[in-house]
């Protein structure tokens, strides 16, 4: 007869419960022996686990190895912190590296943020990209840029910073997050983007300049059945301290995808910021019920602007379909009636939870997105009118540069600012431990972000990190960054192929969509967009 002989790998009952049958030893052992009688306050606990983990049915491991299992999850609890400051190099991390992160750090602290030895980068690598400098740099270039946003339908400009907080709600956000972003804002004087939240009382603590970001869920001026409430637009709307309405049509970790904050989430203060009711699930929907096509959302866009005494009003969303860009150009030139802006969000940008299956697979990147906005706003001479903010990963004053070389008029951030508040990536945004009180609503973490400190953080970042773009021009030769073009940027192809970003990319000249579109590479695009729907034309 043939000896059975066990599946390699496999452990018999013996090598399984050696951990509770040596804590057993040893607790029989220390009640004979006085000096070792204190170790029963560790070692019969510990026992009582590991026959808790023996007759337990829920998780194999444990059933199988009593007590040792659970090391696996300790492991992993503990694993993106030993991998951030142990495991990783300065260059290896996402979706922000070590480097990035000690940067944002360093000038939020009001620390020396140059890097010793010359450039970590394989110059000789995709990763390289890298800006033209002038053999004469303009020294007499400005101390500060601001840009004018407001179309000539719009009778209360506003002169926005160059670099700004992104939208992130309340919610998402603890209190003191808010409290210290906006303390920032206020004491640096750029804005402060409330996110599809609502306006929170905390928002306005400190009076630094909003953007009121408006979602389907119209958190803050909605009727209880969900739908649009003018009223309670007009009211918040009509507070100094919003200088600006977006509309948020889609956000780069989950475009397209709408959101729910579970009723167990949805305390009493948020419930009021929101306009829902307090323990009830809080849902947004994946589309706006106000509009359903590119004309009739410019003018919902053109209502909001009179309801908010002539404030600009834009659009935030990640590209996707291309032809829905331009079905929205078709539609301001066929109706007359403009945005003042449109904030382009990068399919890597995003500071929440998000499906993983959206934020790994869906969405354009903020290079093409922007690169796609700009050649439509600039091909359907629309460009001087309507202004252009990037948001995806910016960081430092030679992102933003090169963002500006695309086509952006400014930029906004947002895990950048969390840096400042002292988030320190441990990718626990999602469940409500963030251990430093930064994306949590649990009062015993949120208690250890102290605003008096982070706010004068978010506010040196944001000089600061003006002050590298500054720099940057000062080299470049320029007067401003809206001087810089794509020939000013370079990149590689290879190791030994490298060009500047206007030969890799087609960059539009100005009405070139409405002179000749069929020698453009959106011929296709433009000919299906219609302004009466974000369909495809037949």
């Amino acid at each position: 007869m043939k000896k059975f002989t066990p599946l390699p790998g496999s452990a018999n009952l013996t090598t399984r419960l050696a951990a509770p049958a040596i804590l057993l030893i040893l607790a029989v052992a220390a009640c004979f022996w006085g000096p070792a009688r204190w170790t029963l306050l560790i070692i019969v606990p510990l026992l009582l686990i590991a026959v808790f983990d023996f007759f337990q049915k829920r998780h194999t491991l444990r059933r199988n190895f009593p007590l040792v299992a659970r090391f696996r999850w300790l492991m992993e609890t503990l694993r993106p912190y030993l991998h951030s400051y142990i495991v990783e190099g300065d260059l290896e991390g996402r979706p922000f590296n070590h480097d990035e992160r000690a940067l944002v750090y360093a000038r939020a602290k009001g620390q020396l943020d140059s890097h010793p030895f010359g450039t970590e980068l394989d110059v000789y690598s995709e990763e390289y990209e890298w800006l033209a400098h002038s053999i004469v740099p303009n020294a007499a270039t400005p101390q500060e840029w601001r840009c004018r946003v407001g179309s000539s339908q719009c009778s209360r400009p506003y002169d926005a910073a160059l670099l700004n907080i992104s939208a992130m709600s309340f919610g998402s956000l603890s209190a003191n997050a808010i409290l210290a972003l906006n303390q920032g804002a206020a004491m640096s004087n750029f804005y402060h983007d409330s996110g599809e939240g609502g306006l929170s009382r905390y928002h306005l603590s400190h009076g630094g300049d909003l953007v009121w970001e408006i979602g389907s869920g119209y958190f803050g001026c909605r009727h209880s059945d969900g739908s649009f409430n003018p009223d309670q637009f007009a009211e918040s709307a009509s507070l100094d301290q919003v200088k600006m309405i977006e509309i948020k049509l889609s956000q780069g970790a989950k475009p397209g995808h709408g959101g729910v904050l579970p009723g167990a989430k949805v305390t009493r203060e948020i419930a009021e910021t929101r306009g829902v009711k307090p323990g009830e699930d809080c849902v947004s929907p994946p589309a706006h019920s106000t509009f359903s096509t590119p004309a009739g959302m410019l003018e919902w866009a053109a209502r909001l602007r009179d309801l908010s005494g002539g404030k600009p009003v834009g659009i935030k969303l990640c590209v996707g379909q291309p032809h829905e860009v331009f079905a929205i150009m078709k539609a301001m030139l066929e109706t007359g009636i403009r945005l003042d802006f449109i904030t382009v969000d990068g399919a890597e940008g995003g500071t929440g939870a998000a499906p993983l299956e959206l934020s790994n697979r869906m969405g354009m990147p903020l290079r093409e997105g922007l690169i796609l906005m700009r050649n439509a706003l600039v091909g359907s001479g629309l460009k001087q009118e309507v202004k252009v903010a990037a948001a995806g990963k910016v960081h430092s004053g030679a992102g933003m540069a090169m963002k500006f070389g695309l086509g952006a008029d400014w930029c906004n951030a947002g895990r950048a600012f969390m840096f400042a508040l002292g988030c320190v990536q441990s990718m626990r945004c999602h469940d409500d431990t963030c251990p430093t009180g930064v994306a949590t609503q649990d009062p015993t973490r949120e208690r250890g972000l102290v605003v008096a400190d982070k706010g004068p953080r978010v506010a040196r970042f944001q000089r600061q990190t003006l002050h590298g773009l500054r720099e940057i021009v000062v080299a470049m030769g320029l007067d401003n960054p809206w001087q810089i073009q794509p020939h000013h940027i370079s990149e590689r192809l290879n190791t030994v192929q490298s060009g500047p970003m206007d030969g890799f990319y087609n960059f539009l000249q100005e009405g070139e969509l409405l002179s000749a579109p069929e020698g453009t590479q959106y011929a296709r695009y433009w000919q299906a967009a219609q302004a009466g729907s974000f369909d495809m034309a037949n």
